[in-house]
């Protein structure tokens, strides 16, 4: 049965605009990065310069719009970026973008080329729905600092997507917890993209996605929702 997802009326009056698809994928293989995962992160730095054209990320208006959404519940977007914007920082720096495994390289490639906030959720550790809440303060993060794990909490009223078991990413898709992410053994996944205002290209990216995630899992069982 699909997972379901919901956002909360008091997150879609603080940002009308935002929309997102998620792709869910059964029976995928997931490996350390490849050269061909690689080679996708390489490329989704050349299209993204290209079509940044000489700005900075935040300079994009899709990003832009994400900035004036982190700043209507409270975050300072230049200190706590959003995940796209985080990424292509790091895709245009010396260091480039990190090597994790070929479903997270393969997500990655996706959010920097588009310039969209692109996660991926192991299917099979979720608890129950997902909802995209503003937070009252009290609920768990599990997070890890120094080595070890540590239960966080958001601040009130900051945007998370939460499970039955706790947050699963804090500050809409700033950072998520370790809990969900896809590892060695993941084979069931949710990949999430999100979007701010109707021009954000969620649809494109979604097909592209999907289409990578056929040619490194063959056999892979893929269902696309469109949800406003």
């Amino acid at each position: 049965m699909p997972v379901q997802l919901t956002v909360a009326d008091e997150v879609r009056s603080l940002a009308p605009g935002f929309h997102h698809v998620v792709v869910e994928a059964y029976g995928l293989v997931n490996t350390p990065s490849t050269q061909a995962s690689s080679d996708l992160l390489d490329e989704a730095t050349r299209r993204l310069t290209e079509r940044l054209g000489g700005r900075a990320p935040h300079e994009d208006p899709h990003m832009a719009a994400w900035r004036a959404a982190y700043t209507a519940f409270g975050a300072k977007p230049s200190r706590t970026r959003n995940s796209a914007e985080a990424l292509a920082k790091r895709a245009l720096s010396d260091a480039g973008l990190p090597r994790i495994n070929t479903l997270v390289d393969v997500y990655n490639a996706i959010s920097v080329a588009h310039l969209i906030p692109l996660g991926g959720e192991d299917l099979d550790r979720i608890q129950g729905g997902m909802r995209l809440i503003r937070a009252s303060g009290t609920e768990d993060f599990v997070t890890v600092a120094g080595g070890e794990q540590v239960v966080d909490h958001p601040e009130p009223g900051e945007v998370v997507w939460c499970d039955a078991e706790g947050v699963t990413c804090r500050r809409w898709n700033w950072r998520q917890g370790p809990r969900t992410c896809l590892d060695d053994t993941s084979v069931n996944a949710l990949f999430l993209l999100e979007g701010m205002g109707e021009h954000a290209g969620l649809e494109a990216a979604a097909a592209e996605l999907a289409e990578l995630l056929e040619k490194f899992s063959p056999g892979v069982r893929l269902t696309v929702h469109d949800r406003a």
